[in-house]
């Protein structure tokens, strides 16, 4: 029987071969490409989650019975398969394949992370402190806003782009959607992505009490974390009582999205309790 480390080197190709057929698309207006692009993505999707549930079953077989959620290795694995679940219905919701190379693209780049020795894919025995129901409803509220926040950052480099220069419909550019319906769609992926964050950032503090006796200590991911819910609650406010749109809510974005990556991966170098994901 295929295991989880195999099937996920399958769906890493998969994932790029998506990434490639979106980017041949877009570019020379292939329906063809197109239409690979999208089924490469569903196929590397249920890939990943066939390999995400395997995983779980391979825990049990190693006699730890956890939930695959609590190493870098797995979250990567888990932080891919909420992209392409997310982008999915982005796409057939709104009709909009060009950010299928971004989502394609993002979900191939942590899979090919998760692949290296570095980064090790061996099962390992729970910490006590994560041997808890709080780690599956924490981990996986934050995953599905990181992932909605790395969607919105696609969308916001398009608009940015759609934005420069004198004429938005020449070239390139001119296949990239309106500026409104860009604009629109960060708004929306960042609500989303904000509400799972604050989920995660609840649910958390809760299991932080239980675990160890408090519900905020300042670890460097609590604080980054919190830092991160900032940028993107100052986003909203300003979109919403203020009236801001385009490219200062893109920027914003962008900087919101730096923050997601410092807080998932820079904050790992730090030492802290969260230092195990």
């Amino acid at each position: 029987m295929m295991d989880s480390t195999l099937l996920i080197s399958y769906v890493t190709f998969i994932f790029g071969l998506s990434a490639l057929s979106y980017a041949i698309g877009g570019i020379f207006k292939s329906k063809t490409a197109e239409m690979i692009a999208t089924a490469a993505m569903i196929i590397a999707t249920a890939g990943n989650l066939s390999a995400f549930i395997l995983r779980w079953m391979e825990t049990y077989w190693e006699g730890y019975g956890h939930f695959p959620l609590a190493s870098l290795y797995e979250s990567l694995i888990f932080f891919s398969l909420t992209i392409g679940i997310i982008y999915l219905f982005v796409e057939f919701r709104y009709k909009i394949r060009i950010i299928g190379f971004f989502a394609a693209l993002s979900a191939f780049l942590a899979l090919a992370y998760a692949s290296l020795p570095s980064v090790g894919s061996q099962i390992q025995p729970l910490m006590p402190a994560l041997k808890s129901n709080w780690l599956i409803i924490h981990v996986m509220t934050y995953f599905f806003g990181y992932a909605a926040l790395t969607l919105a950052f696609s969308v916001s480099l398009l608009f940015l782009l759609k934005s420069s220069g004198e004429n938005p419909e020449s070239g390139f550019r001119g296949r990239i959607p309106e500026l409104k319906t860009l604009d629109e769609l960060t708004y929306q992926l960042v609500m989303f992505g904000f509400l799972f964050i604050t989920l995660g950032i609840i649910t958390g503090a809760v299991w932080a009490e239980q675990a160890w006796g408090r519900y905020w200590g300042w670890d460097p991911k609590e604080t980054w974390s919190l830092i991160t819910w900032f940028i993107y609650a100052t986003l909203l406010h300003a979109r919403l009582m203020r009236g801001w749109e385009g490219k200062r809510l893109a920027w914003i974005s962008i900087l919101g999205f730096a923050a997601v990556l410092f807080t998932y991966f820079g904050v790992n170098l730090l030492p802290g309790l969260h230092s195990y994901i």
